[in-house]
């Protein structure tokens, strides 16, 4: 699917003219690459790329244009289990048009930076510092996701939480190595800014993205460190609530078997004392409830709660 956007008062605005200054092309079939590619002269590898998943950020110099290919969040859903996958994205930059292609469909221009724009190349950073936002809404929604686990952790005895503690832990990996191939690729645009025709204005607006790019990039790491390192004491944490119900399962069975034997004695075919009693069952019923209480005292003073 192919859309087109014009500048008009500063906002972008959808229409259906295919010279409009930015396109983008939602996850292209092998027609609409070759069209591309020949119409615009982009080379279709470069286009594969910017919908591959597995390929990491980088920027090439063509003939005409700048194709740039970097990391963004991939939108969660309940079936991905609690793995946060990462997805690519295509910027290629001519000195009058902006081609997107990405995979799937997201709200590209909805956000509050895209209010006010003033031409495509200030489009291209804009798009790249939401890539940068959205990793860090994401770290954040981790962490939360996180907490919530490790409070059912306490008290779980299965190993459902725990897998999605690794899940976590691994989408981190993921998160790590995306913003640090994206921080490479912004380094190598500013240090191609004139080249590419960027402004003044650009050029700090680039330094303030490597900023937050290296602030996402910490604030990953330490998170990835984290729940590397308490991984083993959440495990133990498991195992441990398991014992103490394995524990607790073998008082009771012992606390059990004390009255059992109890009543297992007068129940035998011999002459004992109180079967002729009429009050035989109320004597043993208490015998029975004396023998656990001393079990109970005996255990409390034993302090092996």
């Amino acid at each position: 699917m192919i859309k087109n956007y014009k500048i008009v008062s500063h906002q972008l605005k959808e229409n259906e003219d295919m010279n409009s200054p930015v396109i983008v092309a939602l996850n292209p079939g092998k027609e609409e690459r070759e069209a591309l590619a020949e119409k615009y002269n982009i080379d279709e590898h470069n286009i594969i790329s910017a919908l591959d998943p597995e390929e990491p950020a980088r920027i090439e110099f063509d003939d005409g244009h700048l194709a740039f290919i970097f990391k963004r969040p991939k939108n969660y859903s309940s079936k991905d289990q609690f793995v946060f996958k990462v997805s690519s994205m295509g910027l290629f930059l001519f000195e009058k048009k902006l081609i997107i292609i990405v995979s799937e469909d997201l709200p590209l221009f909805k956000s509050k930076n895209f209010k006010s724009v003033k031409n495509i190349r200030e489009i291209f950073l804009k798009l790249i510092y939401n890539s940068i936002f959205h990793f860090l809404e994401h770290l954040k929604i981790i962490n939360m996701i996180a907490d919530e686990i490790e409070k059912k952790l306490s008290k779980a005895m299965e190993n459902k939480y725990l897998l999605n503690m690794f899940s976590l832990e691994k989408s981190l990996v993921y998160y790590l190595n995306a913003i640090s191939s994206n921080g490479a690729a912004v380094t190598r645009i500013k240090i191609n800014s004139a080249k590419i025709g960027f402004s003044e204005e650009d050029v700090e607006f680039i330094d303030d993205m490597a900023i937050e790019n290296n602030q996402c990039y910490r604030q990953a790491e330490i998170y990835s460190n984290i729940f590397a390192s308490m991984m083993d004491a959440r495990a133990s944490v498991v195992n441990n609530n398991l014992n103490v119900l394995m524990k607790n399962l073998t008082v009771m069975m012992i606390g059990l078997m004390v009255p059992t034997m109890v009543v297992s004695i007068f129940s035998m075919n011999v002459p004992l004392p109180f079967q002729k009693d009429v009050h035989g069952f109320i004597i043993v019923l208490g015998l029975c409830t004396v023998a656990l209480g001393i079990f109970t005292l005996w255990w409390n003073n034993k302090k092996w709660q």
